[in-house]
């Protein structure tokens, strides 16, 4: 997958919508959206074929001769590519408008001869970098629009290309779409695993010493998994709605491996679920010992103004301006020849003694 610098900006996703008022199944590109490449892949049971950068017109020659086609349109900046995508599948214009309007929730659609998956892909967890992957499939056909180049689709491909006898040439175009959002649900595991151990890290450190920049930490974190909450939980809608539907492009046997899918969906978000209620108590955690710290701080300062309050009082007393000579109730230990060192020693028992009885009262 396509990694983001994980020291930039997160990116809120954005959702490009029509203008108010035009009509339905109109296609407006983004203008950040990047330029479409094409990358054609004819497979049957015996063989298959890659076209890198393929035209509209490789598309035309193809797609009757093959028993099943994936086509794979990277950029989303050709309007007029991607409507003649849909012409040559028959894609409802609504779906496409989907396609092209990225920051879409994930969903099903179901037409008459194809269904429209809409999934997202997670870039880095780290930056919020999402990208939309519109999935549509039919009797024979798989097309799929990304945003931008990267994605989790190589082991697919390897599978593809593989010379052993192998189920994503065998069977047909609802299987290898299978393949492809399982793959993306699959690539999901890696960070939110990282994330997990990030949070047993941090817990460790908290325990030997709390920081201030550990609550910051916990807070993105915890923000990371609402983001992957809102993203797996209408995934994982999607993909019920997959299975339960009976369209006759979507094989039983396929279904069986969807359930495979729609576990794994269903895992990450315990996941998830486990770790924002960790980052939850760990937060609050954080915030105990913080003030426990505190209290400590205060309690230490406060012994040491209590011990300093009565030398500070003798201190004032004898600092005070006495005359020994007028009267000899004018503190006569002013003129005692060992008065300072006295004076000195008297303080430090008083000081002591302080530090005994707090230390009776368990209070050091």
């Amino acid at each position: 997958m396509a990694k983001a610098d994980t020291d930039s900006k997160r990116t809120p996703v954005r959702t490009r919508r029509p203008p108010v008022g035009a009509s339905p199944g109109t296609l407006i590109a983004d203008p950040t959206a990047r330029r479409s490449e094409l990358r054609l892949t004819l497979i049957s049971p015996q063989k298959f074929k890659t076209i890198e950068n393929a035209s509209i017109d490789d598309v035309h020659a193809n797609c009757e001769k093959w028993p099943v086609i994936w086509l794979d349109c990277t950029g989303l900046a050709n309007i007029q590519l991607i409507e003649e995508i849909g012409r040559i599948f028959n894609l409802h214009p609504l779906a496409l408008e989907d396609v092209v309007n990225t920051g879409q929730r994930p969903k099903v659609d179901f037409f008459e001869d194809h269904a429209f998956v809409v999934v997202r892909m997670i870039d880095d967890i780290t930056s919020h970098r999402y990208e939309q992957i519109g999935v549509f499939f039919g009797k024979n056909f798989v097309v799929t629009f990304q945003e931008r180049e990267g994605d989790p689709f190589d082991p697919v491909r390897k599978r593809i290309e593989s010379s052993a006898p192998n189920r994503l040439r065998a069977r047909g175009a609802d299987y290898l779409a299978y393949a492809l959002i399982d793959a993306i649900v699959d690539s999901y595991f890696p960070p939110v695993e990282a994330a997990g151990e990030m949070v047993d890290s941090i817990e460790d450190q908290m325990l030997n010493a709390p920081h201030k920049h550990q609550m910051r930490q916990l807070h993105e974190l915890r923000r990371d998994a609402n983001v992957l909450k809102g993203v797996l939980w209408p995934m994982r809608d999607a993909l019920a709605t997959l299975i339960r539907n009976d369209v006759p492009y979507v094989k039983a046997e396929t279904k069986v491996f969807l359930n495979d899918t729609l576990d794994h969906a269903l895992r990450l978000i315990e996941l998830v679920e486990t770790q924002r209620d960790m980052l939850t108590g760990l937060i609050e955690m954080h915030l105990s010992l913080s003030q426990a710290r505190t209290n400590d701080v205060i309690s230490y300062l406060t012994i040491v103004s209590v011990i300093f309050m009565p030398l500070t009082f003798l201190v004032g007393v004898w600092g005070m301006n006495f005359d020994p000579a007028s009267s000899p109730w004018n503190m006569p230990e002013l003129k005692a020849y060992y008065g300072y060192p006295l004076s000195l020693l008297f303080m430090a028992l008083v000081a002591l003694g302080l530090i005994a009885f707090f230390k009776w009262k368990k209070w050091l």
